[in-house]
């Protein structure tokens, strides 16, 4: 049973609907949410019951309507977009199912570039080379992204949203297209991550991933709908 720490993540009284036109689609309805270090919480519910949403508010890509987001003590939401940004580069780091790669630089030029944004002046706690070793990837540091398998994919994105040295790791469905031996690998290394002390949301569907979880948070239509604890 994980032992928890400081919060690392708090979501109070989230509000955020959409307009198209004259019709107006609540997404999130007062949730709140308090992830401490160290811990793995999944989002789970059907599509369309606001698990994204909720994500890209925690990561600061999105503003709620009502509410707000802290991450390390740190106010994220109601901020200007620059100083989102900023905190975004420094705190946080975002896996996605796909999309999390830049096409033309291979696997090393993709973590290496992560590193470089954050800028000179902050010194990454793990080097480009250990973070592949870490996701088991060494020996394809120069294959573009086309060029790798979808496990690869999985696990050269998790190191992508490691080479920030995030506190906080946001997962959206990040083993939807995986087989069990792939997704099992990155739920172990999401594990790891959690115990090496960063506060880790993953929204999913999956079984296995709730299974490995120190929380599981069920959404409908934007609202809590039940939860189940650490075994």
């Amino acid at each position: 049973m994980t032992t928890l720490r400081q919060p690392a993540v708090v979501a109070h009284d989230l509000y955020r609907f959409y307009r198209a036109g004259d019709e107006e689609t609540l997404a999130l309805r007062g949730v709140s949410l308090t992830v401490a270090a160290g811990e793995l919480v999944v989002v789970a519910g059907p599509s369309g019951s606001g698990k994204s949403t909720l994500l890209a508010l925690l990561a600061g890509l999105d503003e709620p309507d009502g509410g707000h987001v802290t991450l390390a003590g740190e106010r994220m939401s109601h901020r200007p977009e620059a100083r989102r940004t900023l905190l975004r580069r420094r705190l946080v780091g975002v896996l996605r199912q796909s999309g999390n790669l830049v096409g033309h630089l291979d696997v090393r030029g993709n973590v290496a570039l992560v590193q470089a944004l954050r800028g000179r002046s902050v010194r990454p706690r793990r080097a480009v080379a250990d973070l592949l070793a870490l996701v088991a990837l060494s020996a394809r540091a120069h294959a573009l992204p086309a060029e790798l398998s979808g496990g690869e994919l999985a696990r050269a994105g998790l190191a992508v949203a490691l080479a920030g040295d995030p506190t906080v790791l946001i997962a959206d469905e990040p083993t939807g297209e995986l087989d069990l031996v792939n997704e099992r690998r990155v739920l172990g290394l999401l594990r790891e991550v959690a115990a090496d002390g960063a506060a880790v949301v993953v929204a999913s569907h999956s079984a296995e991933v709730a299974a490995a979880a120190d929380r599981v948070l069920r959404l409908t239509d934007g609202r809590w709908a039940g939860e189940r604890g650490a075994a």
